[in-house]
Protein backbone atom coordinates (compact mmCIF):
# COMPACT_ATOMS: atom_id res chain seq x y z
CA UNK A 1 0.00 0.00 0.00
CA UNK A 2 2.94 2.27 0.45
CA UNK A 3 4.63 1.44 -2.85
CA UNK A 4 2.51 1.24 -5.92
CA UNK A 5 5.11 -0.33 -8.09
CA UNK A 6 6.28 -2.93 -5.66
CA UNK A 7 4.61 -5.73 -7.56
CA UNK A 8 6.72 -5.28 -10.62
CA UNK A 9 5.72 -3.96 -13.97
CA UNK A 10 5.07 -0.43 -12.71
CA UNK A 11 1.78 1.31 -12.07
CA UNK A 12 -1.36 1.99 -14.07
CA UNK A 13 -1.33 4.56 -16.87
CA UNK A 14 -1.91 7.93 -15.20
CA UNK A 15 -4.02 10.54 -16.99
CA UNK A 16 -5.58 8.08 -19.44
CA UNK A 17 -9.12 9.29 -18.65
CA UNK A 18 -10.70 12.72 -18.24
CA UNK A 19 -13.71 13.84 -16.23
CA UNK A 20 -15.97 13.37 -19.27
CA UNK A 21 -14.72 9.78 -19.57
CA UNK A 22 -15.56 9.30 -15.88
CA UNK A 23 -19.12 10.50 -16.42
CA UNK A 24 -19.52 8.13 -19.37
CA UNK A 25 -18.05 5.31 -17.28
CA UNK A 26 -20.48 5.99 -14.45
CA UNK A 27 -23.51 5.96 -16.74
CA UNK A 28 -22.26 2.88 -18.58
CA UNK A 29 -21.67 1.15 -15.25
CA UNK A 30 -25.33 1.54 -14.36
CA UNK A 31 -26.43 0.50 -17.87
CA UNK A 32 -29.75 2.37 -17.99
CA UNK A 33 -31.15 0.53 -21.02
CA UNK A 34 -30.25 -2.83 -19.47
CA UNK A 35 -31.87 -1.77 -16.21
CA UNK A 36 -35.04 -0.87 -18.10
CA UNK A 37 -35.29 -4.46 -19.30
CA UNK A 38 -34.07 -6.24 -16.17
CA UNK A 39 -35.51 -4.25 -13.27
CA UNK A 40 -37.91 -1.46 -14.26
CA UNK A 41 -40.76 -3.92 -15.06
CA UNK A 42 -40.27 -5.48 -11.62
CA UNK A 43 -40.32 -2.05 -9.98
CA UNK A 44 -43.46 -0.90 -11.80
CA UNK A 45 -45.25 -4.20 -11.10
CA UNK A 46 -44.25 -3.98 -7.42
CA UNK A 47 -45.16 -0.37 -6.58
CA UNK A 48 -47.41 0.69 -9.48
CA UNK A 49 -47.82 4.43 -9.93
CA UNK A 50 -45.35 4.97 -7.06
CA UNK A 51 -42.36 3.85 -9.20
CA UNK A 52 -41.14 7.44 -9.76
CA UNK A 53 -41.37 8.09 -6.01
CA UNK A 54 -39.40 4.93 -5.20
CA UNK A 55 -36.66 5.97 -7.61
CA UNK A 56 -36.58 9.54 -6.28
CA UNK A 57 -36.43 8.64 -2.59
CA UNK A 58 -33.92 5.88 -3.29
CA UNK A 59 -31.68 8.28 -5.22
CA UNK A 60 -31.44 10.80 -2.39
CA UNK A 61 -29.53 8.54 0.06
CA UNK A 62 -27.54 7.02 -2.81
CA UNK A 63 -26.22 10.49 -3.66
CA UNK A 64 -24.89 10.50 -0.08
CA UNK A 65 -22.82 7.42 -0.92
CA UNK A 66 -21.61 9.10 -4.12
CA UNK A 67 -20.52 12.07 -2.01
CA UNK A 68 -18.65 9.67 0.26
CA UNK A 69 -16.79 8.23 -2.72
CA UNK A 70 -16.05 11.72 -3.99
CA UNK A 71 -14.46 13.03 -0.80
CA UNK A 72 -12.67 9.82 0.16
CA UNK A 73 -11.18 9.75 -3.33
CA UNK A 74 -9.68 13.16 -2.67
CA UNK A 75 -7.83 11.81 0.36
CA UNK A 76 -6.65 8.57 -1.19
CA UNK A 77 -6.43 8.08 -4.96
CA UNK A 78 -6.33 4.30 -5.09
CA UNK A 79 -7.55 1.72 -7.62
CA UNK A 80 -8.90 -0.30 -4.71
CA UNK A 81 -11.23 2.56 -3.63
CA UNK A 82 -13.34 1.25 -0.71
CA UNK A 83 -10.81 -1.50 -0.13
CA UNK A 84 -8.18 1.12 0.74
CA UNK A 85 -10.42 3.79 2.30
CA UNK A 86 -12.20 1.47 4.72
CA UNK A 87 -8.95 -0.27 5.67
CA UNK A 88 -7.18 2.98 6.50
CA UNK A 89 -10.11 4.52 8.37
CA UNK A 90 -12.15 1.77 10.05
CA UNK A 91 -10.17 -1.49 10.10
CA UNK A 92 -8.03 -3.48 7.62
CA UNK A 93 -10.29 -6.52 7.94
CA UNK A 94 -13.34 -4.47 7.01
CA UNK A 95 -11.33 -2.88 4.21
CA UNK A 96 -10.37 -6.25 2.78
CA UNK A 97 -13.93 -7.54 3.00
CA UNK A 98 -15.17 -4.35 1.34
CA UNK A 99 -12.78 -4.89 -1.56
CA UNK A 100 -13.68 -8.56 -1.72
CA UNK A 101 -17.38 -7.63 -1.87
CA UNK A 102 -16.62 -5.45 -4.90
CA UNK A 103 -14.71 -8.25 -6.62
CA UNK A 104 -17.37 -10.85 -5.81
CA UNK A 105 -20.26 -8.62 -6.91
CA UNK A 106 -18.61 -7.63 -10.17
CA UNK A 107 -17.48 -11.15 -11.10
CA UNK A 108 -20.93 -12.55 -10.29
CA UNK A 109 -22.51 -9.82 -12.40
CA UNK A 110 -20.23 -10.62 -15.34
CA UNK A 111 -21.15 -14.29 -15.11
CA UNK A 112 -24.88 -13.62 -14.71
CA UNK A 113 -25.09 -10.97 -17.45
CA UNK A 114 -23.05 -12.54 -20.24
CA UNK A 115 -25.85 -14.87 -21.38
CA UNK A 116 -28.50 -12.09 -21.32
CA UNK A 117 -26.13 -9.95 -23.40
CA UNK A 118 -26.05 -12.72 -25.98
CA UNK A 119 -29.84 -13.03 -25.85
CA UNK A 120 -30.29 -9.29 -26.39
CA UNK A 121 -27.97 -9.44 -29.41
CA UNK A 122 -29.72 -12.45 -30.97
CA UNK A 123 -33.15 -10.94 -30.38
CA UNK A 124 -32.28 -8.24 -32.90
CA UNK A 125 -32.22 -10.95 -35.58
CA UNK A 126 -34.49 -13.77 -34.41
CA UNK A 127 -36.46 -14.23 -31.19
CA UNK A 128 -36.25 -18.02 -31.50
CA UNK A 129 -32.46 -17.86 -31.58
CA UNK A 130 -32.50 -15.65 -28.48
CA UNK A 131 -34.30 -18.40 -26.55
CA UNK A 132 -31.44 -20.84 -27.19
CA UNK A 133 -29.47 -20.57 -23.94
CA UNK A 134 -26.37 -22.31 -25.27
CA UNK A 135 -26.17 -20.12 -28.37
CA UNK A 136 -26.87 -16.99 -26.33
CA UNK A 137 -24.08 -17.90 -23.91
CA UNK A 138 -21.68 -18.38 -26.81
CA UNK A 139 -22.54 -15.00 -28.30
CA UNK A 140 -22.34 -13.34 -24.89
CA UNK A 141 -18.94 -14.88 -24.25
CA UNK A 142 -17.80 -13.62 -27.63
CA UNK A 143 -18.79 -10.08 -26.63
CA UNK A 144 -17.14 -10.48 -23.23
CA UNK A 145 -13.83 -11.77 -24.60
CA UNK A 146 -13.74 -8.95 -27.16
CA UNK A 147 -14.35 -6.43 -24.39
CA UNK A 148 -11.67 -8.06 -22.23
CA UNK A 149 -9.16 -7.81 -25.09
CA UNK A 150 -9.91 -4.11 -25.53
CA UNK A 151 -9.70 -3.49 -21.78
CA UNK A 152 -6.37 -5.32 -21.53
CA UNK A 153 -4.95 -3.46 -24.52
CA UNK A 154 -5.82 -0.07 -23.06
CA UNK A 155 -6.97 1.09 -26.49
CA UNK A 156 -8.92 4.30 -26.91
CA UNK A 157 -11.23 2.48 -29.34
CA UNK A 158 -13.06 1.10 -26.32
CA UNK A 159 -13.55 4.62 -24.91
CA UNK A 160 -15.02 5.90 -28.16
CA UNK A 161 -17.34 2.92 -28.55
CA UNK A 162 -18.44 3.31 -24.93
CA UNK A 163 -19.33 6.97 -25.44
CA UNK A 164 -21.40 6.11 -28.53
CA UNK A 165 -23.19 3.29 -26.71
CA UNK A 166 -24.00 5.46 -23.70
CA UNK A 167 -25.10 8.42 -25.81
CA UNK A 168 -27.34 6.26 -27.99
CA UNK A 169 -29.17 4.57 -25.14
CA UNK A 170 -29.68 7.81 -23.21
CA UNK A 171 -31.00 9.55 -26.32
CA UNK A 172 -33.50 6.76 -27.01
CA UNK A 173 -34.70 6.47 -23.43
CA UNK A 174 -35.13 10.21 -22.97
CA UNK A 175 -36.88 10.49 -26.34
CA UNK A 176 -39.45 7.97 -25.15
CA UNK A 177 -39.97 9.98 -21.96
CA UNK A 178 -40.49 13.22 -23.88
CA UNK A 179 -42.87 11.51 -26.30
CA UNK A 180 -44.95 10.22 -23.39
CA UNK A 181 -45.55 13.73 -22.10
CA UNK A 182 -46.43 15.17 -25.51
CA UNK A 183 -48.79 12.50 -26.89
CA UNK A 184 -52.51 13.16 -27.02
CA UNK A 185 -53.55 9.60 -26.18
CA UNK A 186 -52.17 7.73 -23.19
CA UNK A 187 -53.06 5.23 -20.48
CA UNK A 188 -52.93 7.70 -17.59
CA UNK A 189 -52.62 11.46 -17.18
CA UNK A 190 -49.42 12.73 -15.62
CA UNK A 191 -49.75 13.45 -11.90
CA UNK A 192 -47.36 14.99 -9.39
CA UNK A 193 -48.79 12.51 -6.87
CA UNK A 194 -46.53 9.89 -8.47
CA UNK A 195 -43.65 11.56 -6.64
CA UNK A 196 -45.39 11.46 -3.25
CA UNK A 197 -46.21 8.67 -0.80
CA UNK A 198 -49.93 8.30 -1.40
CA UNK A 199 -49.56 5.44 -3.89
CA UNK A 200 -47.64 3.27 -1.41
CA UNK A 201 -49.91 0.83 0.41
CA UNK A 202 -50.03 -2.75 1.66
CA UNK A 203 -50.00 -4.05 -1.91
CA UNK A 204 -47.39 -1.61 -3.21
CA UNK A 205 -44.99 -1.22 -0.29
CA UNK A 206 -42.07 1.18 -0.20
CA UNK A 207 -39.83 -1.55 1.23
CA UNK A 208 -40.39 -3.84 -1.75
CA UNK A 209 -39.66 -0.96 -4.12
CA UNK A 210 -36.53 0.07 -2.21
CA UNK A 211 -35.03 -3.41 -2.55
CA UNK A 212 -35.24 -3.09 -6.33
CA UNK A 213 -34.04 0.52 -6.34
CA UNK A 214 -30.96 -0.50 -4.37
CA UNK A 215 -29.92 -2.71 -7.28
CA UNK A 216 -30.88 -0.10 -9.88
CA UNK A 217 -28.38 2.45 -8.57
CA UNK A 218 -25.19 0.41 -8.84
CA UNK A 219 -22.22 0.66 -11.15
CA UNK A 220 -21.42 4.40 -11.10
CA UNK A 221 -18.66 3.78 -8.54
CA UNK A 222 -16.42 2.18 -11.17
CA UNK A 223 -15.02 5.72 -11.54
CA UNK A 224 -13.40 5.44 -8.11
CA UNK A 225 -11.52 2.32 -9.18
CA UNK A 226 -10.20 4.22 -12.21
CA UNK A 227 -8.98 7.21 -10.18
CA UNK A 228 -5.29 6.35 -10.64
CA UNK A 229 -5.86 6.50 -14.40
CA UNK A 230 -7.96 9.69 -14.37
CA UNK A 231 -6.58 13.18 -14.87
CA UNK A 232 -7.07 15.21 -11.68
CA UNK A 233 -7.72 11.93 -9.94
CA UNK A 234 -8.48 13.59 -6.63
CA UNK A 235 -11.48 15.41 -8.06
CA UNK A 236 -12.13 14.12 -11.57
CA UNK A 237 -13.17 10.54 -10.86
CA UNK A 238 -15.36 11.42 -7.88
CA UNK A 239 -17.06 14.22 -9.76
CA UNK A 240 -17.65 11.93 -12.73
CA UNK A 241 -19.27 9.30 -10.52
CA UNK A 242 -21.56 11.83 -8.86
CA UNK A 243 -22.65 13.38 -12.16
CA UNK A 244 -23.12 9.95 -13.71
CA UNK A 245 -25.37 8.83 -10.85
CA UNK A 246 -27.49 11.99 -11.21
CA UNK A 247 -27.78 11.44 -14.98
CA UNK A 248 -28.92 7.84 -14.49
CA UNK A 249 -31.37 8.80 -11.73
CA UNK A 250 -32.88 11.54 -13.91
CA UNK A 251 -33.17 9.19 -16.89
CA UNK A 252 -34.86 6.43 -14.89
CA UNK A 253 -37.22 8.88 -13.20
CA UNK A 254 -38.39 10.32 -16.50
CA UNK A 255 -38.68 6.85 -18.00
CA UNK A 256 -40.89 5.50 -15.21
CA UNK A 257 -43.12 8.53 -15.69
CA UNK A 258 -43.38 7.58 -19.37
CA UNK A 259 -44.30 4.01 -18.40
CA UNK A 260 -47.11 5.28 -16.19
CA UNK A 261 -48.33 7.58 -18.96
CA UNK A 262 -47.96 5.33 -22.01
CA UNK A 263 -48.73 1.88 -20.58
CA UNK A 264 -50.04 2.22 -17.03
CA UNK A 265 -48.79 -0.09 -14.27
CA UNK A 266 -51.53 -2.62 -14.97
CA UNK A 267 -49.98 -3.47 -18.33
CA UNK A 268 -46.60 -4.41 -16.82
CA UNK A 269 -45.62 -7.62 -15.05
CA UNK A 270 -42.51 -8.26 -12.97
CA UNK A 271 -41.03 -10.56 -15.64
CA UNK A 272 -42.34 -8.76 -18.71
CA UNK A 273 -40.09 -9.96 -21.54
CA UNK A 274 -41.93 -7.77 -24.05
CA UNK A 275 -41.84 -4.66 -21.88
CA UNK A 276 -39.40 -2.70 -24.02
CA UNK A 277 -41.25 -3.62 -27.21
CA UNK A 278 -44.57 -2.46 -25.76
CA UNK A 279 -43.05 0.78 -24.46
CA UNK A 280 -41.35 1.57 -27.77
CA UNK A 281 -44.45 0.79 -29.80
CA UNK A 282 -46.57 2.99 -27.53
CA UNK A 283 -44.17 5.88 -28.12
CA UNK A 284 -43.48 5.40 -31.85
CA UNK A 285 -45.81 2.82 -33.44
CA UNK A 286 -44.07 0.65 -36.01
CA UNK A 287 -40.43 1.41 -35.20
CA UNK A 288 -40.22 2.25 -31.48
CA UNK A 289 -39.86 -1.30 -30.22
CA UNK A 290 -36.99 -2.05 -32.60
CA UNK A 291 -35.17 1.17 -31.74
CA UNK A 292 -35.35 0.54 -27.99
CA UNK A 293 -34.34 -3.10 -28.47
CA UNK A 294 -31.18 -1.83 -30.18
CA UNK A 295 -30.22 0.08 -27.03
CA UNK A 296 -30.21 -3.05 -24.86
CA UNK A 297 -27.16 -4.89 -26.29
CA UNK A 298 -25.32 -1.57 -26.42
CA UNK A 299 -26.03 -1.03 -22.73
CA UNK A 300 -25.17 -4.58 -21.73
CA UNK A 301 -21.86 -4.60 -23.58
CA UNK A 302 -20.87 -1.23 -22.07
CA UNK A 303 -21.90 -2.42 -18.61
CA UNK A 304 -19.90 -5.63 -18.95
CA UNK A 305 -16.86 -3.52 -19.80
CA UNK A 306 -17.16 -1.19 -16.81
CA UNK A 307 -17.85 -4.11 -14.49
CA UNK A 308 -14.73 -5.87 -15.76
CA UNK A 309 -12.73 -2.69 -15.16
CA UNK A 310 -14.01 -2.47 -11.58
CA UNK A 311 -13.17 -6.10 -10.84
CA UNK A 312 -9.69 -5.99 -12.34
CA UNK A 313 -8.68 -2.68 -10.74
CA UNK A 314 -9.77 -3.84 -7.30
CA UNK A 315 -7.90 -7.14 -7.71
CA UNK A 316 -4.88 -5.19 -8.96
CA UNK A 317 -4.86 -3.03 -5.81
CA UNK A 318 -5.19 -6.11 -3.60
CA UNK A 319 -2.40 -7.88 -5.46
CA UNK A 320 -0.20 -4.80 -5.15
CA UNK A 321 -0.69 -4.96 -1.38
CA UNK A 322 -0.14 -8.75 -1.42
CA UNK A 323 -3.43 -9.44 0.31
CA UNK A 324 -4.12 -11.74 -2.66
CA UNK A 325 -1.41 -13.41 -4.80
CA UNK A 326 1.04 -10.69 -5.78
CA UNK A 327 1.03 -11.54 -9.50
CA UNK A 328 -2.45 -9.97 -9.64
CA UNK A 329 -0.77 -6.64 -8.91
CA UNK A 330 1.31 -6.74 -12.09
CA UNK A 331 0.65 -4.51 -15.09
CA UNK A 332 1.66 -4.80 -18.71
CA UNK A 333 5.03 -2.98 -19.01
CA UNK A 334 3.97 -1.00 -22.09
CA UNK A 335 0.16 -0.73 -21.97
CA UNK A 336 0.06 -0.16 -18.19
CA UNK A 337 -3.08 -2.28 -17.73
CA UNK A 338 -3.56 -4.98 -15.05
CA UNK A 339 -3.31 -7.83 -17.50
CA UNK A 340 -2.90 -10.55 -14.86
CA UNK A 341 -6.10 -9.71 -12.99
CA UNK A 342 -7.93 -9.37 -16.32
CA UNK A 343 -6.87 -12.86 -17.35
CA UNK A 344 -7.95 -14.31 -14.00
CA UNK A 345 -11.41 -12.72 -14.13
CA UNK A 346 -11.84 -13.91 -17.71
CA UNK A 347 -10.81 -17.43 -16.77
CA UNK A 348 -13.27 -17.55 -13.87
CA UNK A 349 -16.14 -16.20 -16.00
CA UNK A 350 -15.51 -18.48 -18.98
CA UNK A 351 -15.04 -21.58 -16.81
CA UNK A 352 -18.16 -20.91 -14.74
CA UNK A 353 -20.37 -20.23 -17.76
CA UNK A 354 -19.04 -23.33 -19.52
CA UNK A 355 -19.95 -25.48 -16.52
CA UNK A 356 -23.41 -23.88 -16.35
CA UNK A 357 -23.92 -24.51 -20.06
CA UNK A 358 -22.99 -28.16 -19.66
CA UNK A 359 -25.50 -28.46 -16.83
CA UNK A 360 -28.93 -28.16 -18.48
CA UNK A 361 -30.84 -26.73 -15.47
CA UNK A 362 -27.92 -24.50 -14.55
CA UNK A 363 -29.12 -21.29 -16.18
CA UNK A 364 -31.64 -20.65 -13.39
CA UNK A 365 -28.79 -19.94 -11.00
CA UNK A 366 -27.84 -16.85 -13.02
CA UNK A 367 -31.02 -15.09 -11.89
CA UNK A 368 -30.28 -16.06 -8.28
CA UNK A 369 -26.78 -14.63 -8.64
CA UNK A 370 -28.15 -11.27 -9.78
CA UNK A 371 -30.36 -11.11 -6.67
CA UNK A 372 -27.56 -12.16 -4.31
CA UNK A 373 -25.32 -9.38 -5.61
CA UNK A 374 -27.54 -6.82 -3.87
CA UNK A 375 -26.26 -7.93 -0.46
CA UNK A 376 -22.65 -7.33 -1.49
CA UNK A 377 -23.45 -3.90 -2.91
CA UNK A 378 -25.30 -2.76 0.21
CA UNK A 379 -22.42 -4.05 2.36
CA UNK A 380 -19.62 -2.05 0.76
CA UNK A 381 -21.72 1.05 0.09
CA UNK A 382 -22.67 1.23 3.78
CA UNK A 383 -19.02 0.89 4.82
CA UNK A 384 -18.04 3.73 2.46
CA UNK A 385 -20.69 5.99 3.99
CA UNK A 386 -19.45 5.34 7.51
CA UNK A 387 -15.84 5.76 6.42
CA UNK A 388 -16.19 9.28 5.04
CA UNK A 389 -17.81 10.52 8.26
CA UNK A 390 -15.10 8.94 10.42
CA UNK A 391 -12.26 10.13 8.16
CA UNK A 392 -13.49 13.73 8.23
CA UNK A 393 -14.62 13.75 11.86
CA UNK A 394 -12.09 16.42 12.81
CA UNK A 395 -13.67 18.93 10.40
CA UNK A 396 -17.23 17.63 10.44
CA UNK A 397 -18.62 20.45 12.58
CA UNK A 398 -16.47 23.23 11.16
CA UNK A 399 -19.22 24.32 8.75
CA UNK A 400 -22.83 23.46 7.85
CA UNK A 401 -21.63 22.25 4.45
CA UNK A 402 -19.20 19.77 5.98
CA UNK A 403 -21.85 18.50 8.39
CA UNK A 404 -24.35 17.87 5.61
CA UNK A 405 -22.12 16.60 2.78
CA UNK A 406 -19.56 14.70 4.87
CA UNK A 407 -21.84 13.58 7.69
CA UNK A 408 -25.61 13.63 7.50
CA UNK A 409 -26.07 12.85 3.82
CA UNK A 410 -23.60 9.92 3.67
CA UNK A 411 -25.08 8.54 6.91
CA UNK A 412 -28.51 8.65 5.29
CA UNK A 413 -27.00 6.53 2.54
CA UNK A 414 -25.62 4.16 5.18
CA UNK A 415 -29.05 3.81 6.80
CA UNK A 416 -30.66 3.11 3.42
CA UNK A 417 -28.13 0.41 2.48
CA UNK A 418 -28.25 -1.24 5.91
CA UNK A 419 -32.04 -1.32 5.63
CA UNK A 420 -31.80 -2.82 2.12
CA UNK A 421 -29.34 -5.45 3.40
CA UNK A 422 -31.52 -6.47 6.35
CA UNK A 423 -34.74 -6.47 4.30
CA UNK A 424 -33.04 -8.51 1.58
CA UNK A 425 -31.90 -11.15 4.05
CA UNK A 426 -35.55 -11.60 5.06
CA UNK A 427 -36.89 -11.81 1.51
CA UNK A 428 -34.26 -13.62 -0.58
CA UNK A 429 -34.37 -17.36 -1.17
CA UNK A 430 -31.87 -19.75 0.36
CA UNK A 431 -29.95 -20.03 -2.90
CA UNK A 432 -29.78 -16.26 -3.33
CA UNK A 433 -28.58 -15.78 0.24
CA UNK A 434 -26.01 -18.54 -0.18
CA UNK A 435 -24.61 -16.85 -3.29
CA UNK A 436 -24.48 -13.35 -1.77
CA UNK A 437 -23.31 -14.14 1.74
CA UNK A 438 -21.29 -17.17 0.63
CA UNK A 439 -19.30 -15.10 -1.84
CA UNK A 440 -18.45 -12.67 0.97
CA UNK A 441 -17.53 -15.49 3.35
CA UNK A 442 -15.12 -16.98 0.82
CA UNK A 443 -13.08 -13.81 1.23
CA UNK A 444 -12.16 -14.90 4.75
CA UNK A 445 -9.80 -17.48 3.24
CA UNK A 446 -7.42 -15.07 1.44
CA UNK A 447 -7.86 -12.64 4.33
CA UNK A 448 -6.54 -15.25 6.78
CA UNK A 449 -3.65 -16.13 4.49
CA UNK A 450 -2.74 -12.46 4.04
CA UNK A 451 -2.86 -11.89 7.78
CA UNK A 452 -0.37 -14.67 8.36
CA UNK A 453 1.89 -14.19 5.36
CA UNK A 454 2.83 -11.64 2.75
CA UNK A 455 0.11 -9.06 3.28
CA UNK A 456 0.90 -8.22 6.90
CA UNK A 457 1.92 -4.65 6.02
CA UNK A 458 -1.68 -4.04 4.96
CA UNK A 459 -2.74 -4.47 8.60
CA UNK A 460 -0.55 -1.58 9.77
CA UNK A 461 -1.72 1.22 7.49
CA UNK A 462 -1.51 4.90 8.22
CA UNK A 463 -5.02 6.28 8.84
CA UNK A 464 -6.52 8.79 6.44
CA UNK A 465 -6.38 12.33 7.76
CA UNK A 466 -7.73 15.29 5.76
CA UNK A 467 -5.34 17.64 7.55
CA UNK A 468 -2.21 15.75 6.51
CA UNK A 469 -1.55 16.07 2.80
CA UNK A 470 1.72 14.17 3.26
CA UNK A 471 -0.25 11.05 4.21
CA UNK A 472 -1.71 10.82 0.70
CA UNK A 473 0.95 12.39 -1.54
CA UNK A 474 2.06 9.00 -2.84
CA UNK A 475 -1.47 8.31 -4.08
CA UNK A 476 -2.28 11.72 -5.54
CA UNK A 477 -2.38 12.90 -9.13
CA UNK A 478 -2.87 16.53 -8.10
CA UNK A 479 -2.64 18.64 -4.98
CA UNK A 480 -5.01 18.04 -2.09
CA UNK A 481 -7.01 21.21 -1.40
CA UNK A 482 -6.15 22.70 1.94
CA UNK A 483 -8.74 22.72 4.69
CA UNK A 484 -9.24 26.47 4.64
CA UNK A 485 -11.86 28.71 3.06
CA UNK A 486 -11.73 27.98 -0.67
CA UNK A 487 -11.82 30.64 -3.33
CA UNK A 488 -15.35 31.97 -3.39
CA UNK A 489 -16.49 29.70 -0.52
CA UNK A 490 -16.81 30.66 3.11
CA UNK A 491 -17.33 27.20 4.54
CA UNK A 492 -13.96 25.76 3.47
CA UNK A 493 -15.67 22.66 2.08
CA UNK A 494 -13.52 20.42 -0.12
CA UNK A 495 -15.18 21.07 -3.45
CA UNK A 496 -14.34 21.84 -7.06
CA UNK A 497 -17.89 22.23 -8.30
Amino acid sequence: MNDRSSSGGGGLRAGALGTFDSVVMAVAGCGPAYIVVALIPALVATVGFAAPAALLYGAIPMVGIALAFRYLGRLDVNAGATYSWVARTLHPVLGFLSGWAVVAATVLFIIASTTPAGMATLSLFDEDLARNDVLATGVGLGWFLLIAALVASGTRIAAGARAVAVGTQLALLLAVAVTALTQDTHAAAFSLSWFGFEHFDATHSFTAGALIVGALYWGWDVTANLSEETRSGRGGSGLGGLIGLLVVATTLLTLTVSVNVLLGPGAVTATDASFLLKLGEAAWPGVGGTLLALAVPLAMVATLETTLLQATRTLFAMGRDRTVPSFLGRVHPRRKTPVASTLVVCAVAVTTLTLITLTAPGFGILDDALMGIGLLIAFYYALAGVTVTVAFRSVLFSSPGNLILLGLWPLAGVAFNVWVFVASVRTLSGTQLAIGLGALAVGLIPLGIARLQAGRAFFHLRPLNPQEAAAVEAYATDDLPELRPADGRRDGLLSDF
